[in-house]
C-alpha cells in the first residue's frame, strides 16, 4: 500500500513533525505488523527520527547543520544559491524505515518523524509512504 503525503513548509530551514500524518497512512492501510518506508521527494529535503519533547532538539539540529554546512560558499550556489541545502539533505538522507507493531509506528515515547526542510519555504513537499506487511501476516 502506498500513499503520498503533501505538505507545505514555512521557513528556509525547519523540521516539520509528520508523525501523525504517517500514522494515519498506516491506520488506513489496515496492516498491523510490518514496515513503513517513508521517502522525501526532492533534493533539498530529508527525513529524520528525532526527540519530540520540545522544539529545542529540532532547533539544535538546524543550528548544528548551519554551523557545519554554511550558506553561500559552495560551487552549486552559482546556479541557484542553495548548495548548502543539497549538502544538508544528502547528509541526513531522504528516507526512514519504521517497524509497524500492532498497527502503530514502532517509535519510542520520545521519538517522532520529521521532514527536514533545507530550501523553503515550499508550497508543496511530498513524502511517499509505503506500508509493507510482514511476510505471512494478513491485513486486518
Amino acid at each position: 500500500m502506498r500513499e503520498t503525503i503533501t505538505l507545505t513548509t514555512g521557513s528556509r530551514e525547519e523540521l516539520v513533525d509528520i508523525t501523525d500524518r504517517v500514522e494515519a497512512v498506516v491506520q488506513s492501510s489496515g496492516i498491523r505488523d510490518g514496515l513503513v518506508s517513508v521517502y522525501a521527494q526532492g533534493a533539498t529535503a530529508a527525513l529524520m527520527i528525532q526527540e519530540n519533547w520540545d522544539q529545542s532538539v529540532q532547533t539544535d539540529v538546524v543550528n548544528f547543520l548551519r554551523g557545519i554546512i554554511p550558506r553561500g560558499v559552495w560551487l552549486h550556489d552559482r546556479q541557484d544559491g542553495n548548495g548548502d541545502s543539497h549538502l544538508k539533505a544528502g547528509l541526513i538522507g531522504p528516507s526512514e524505515t519504521i517497524p509497524l507493531i500492532d498497527g502503530r509506528l514502532g517509535l519510542s515515547r520520545w521519538q517522532n518523524l520529521f521532514l527536514c526542510e533545507f530550501d523553503g519555504p515550499r508550497s508543496q513537499r511530498k513524502v511517499v509512504c509505503t506500508v509493507l506487511p510482514d511476510s505471512g501476516t494478513q491485513e486486518s
